[in-house]
């Protein structure tokens, strides 16, 4: 029999302080009105100096084994999607692993922006489905406020912090992961990635005092390479698993901006009242944004058994890709 690797369960962290609109109203040149009408964002969650990426991960995934009475010594494999790694080196899933207990877990690190979690659950997808891990945790965490330029306008509106963490094991029913597709285009890399602190332009007194070590972005470019590939990469998604668009209970979209969500849906003719959206209250948390949205459906019981959920991203790379299981 086919194995078939499913989402067991997901769990998310925020950071306790809030930065309102009206906070940031005090840093730059700018308005909750403004942010509001052109991102939907109206607060966002920022760490403290203390947490991390790795801590945040582990908190989340810490309430995910509890709430599973999932032990850490079962855990056989840990994959962090991270953007915001705890260090350059080792990988934020040796730190997770060691303050959750894991002791017998193997792990590595993914980079794919906001298309992290979607590319981390295809990875552990052939992990389960070849047999080559039975209890593997899937961690996507971001502590973007460290990477974020608080003298710049157009990106520290955008983002705040999170941690998430999700159980992948093989489905003993019908539900599981149906259909997935990624994408890559590295000619995207200029409208979206941080300059410096690579081994292409290492870290410098120049670099710094250039403010090199934050994210920029393409505003325009990403905006319209977004809309247009995340609709037709779950449109394609949904052919392949020969899904029509109206069996599906949840799309839920990369959480990046409301206009793009808006957009995406209307060209997958979906109403928003079947769109799961919390940038509003925590912006984009670039790869923890959909497995938060997803743990809070299926928290609030909106999201069931046997329910189609289809999820899309794109970020940073340009990466992109959609994914739909059955819960």
């Amino acid at each position: 029999m086919q194995l078939r690797a499913k989402i067991t369960g997901v769990a998310s962290y925020f950071p306790e302080k809030k930065l309102g609109n009206q906070e940031l109203e005090k840093m730059v040149d700018t308005n909750d009105a403004w942010i509001v009408e052109r991102t939907g964002i109206r607060e966002r969650r920022i760490a403290h100096a203390q947490e991390s990426a790795g801590s945040m991960g582990a908190e989340a995934s810490k309430r995910l084994l509890e709430q599973l009475g999932v032990s850490p010594e079962e855990i056989d494999l840990i994959i962090v999607t991270t953007v915001t790694p705890d260090h350059p080196f080792p990988a934020t899933a040796s730190v997770i692993q060691t303050e959750i207990g894991a002791t017998r877990a193997w792990g590595f690190d993914i980079s794919a922006a906001c298309s992290g979690y979607l590319y981390g659950l295809e990875v552990a997808r052939g992990m389960v489905e070849s047999a080559r891990s039975k209890k593997l945790l899937l961690v996507s965490s971001e502590k973007m406020s460290s990477i974020v330029d608080y003298q710049d306008r157009s990106t520290c509106i955008l983002f705040g912090d999170a941690g998430t963490a999700s159980l992948i094991e093989a489905s003993e029913d019908e539900s599981g992961i149906l259909e997935s597709i990624m994408r890559l285009d590295g000619t995207g890399l200029p409208s979206l990635y941080m300059p410096a602190g690579g081994s292409r332009l290492p870290t410098s007194e120049e670099t710094v005092k250039a403010r090199k070590h934050f994210a920029v972005q393409d505003g325009r470019a990403v905006y319209k390479r977004a809309v247009v590939d995340m609709a037709e990469i779950s449109a394609e998604v949904l052919e392949r698993a020969k899904v029509p668009i109206d069996q599906v209970r949840w799309f839920i979209p990369h959480q990046a901006n409301l206009r793009i969500i808006e957009s995406a849906a209307k060209r997958l003719n979906l109403p928003m009242d079947r769109v799961a959206v919390n940038i509003d209250r925590y912006a984009n948390t670039t790869s923890a944004t959909i497995p938060s949205c997803l743990a809070e459906k299926i928290e609030e019981g909106t999201a069931k058994k046997g329910d189609l959920i289809l999820m899309a991203s794109f970020g940073a790379g340009f990466t992109w890709g959609a994914t739909l299981i059955r819960l």
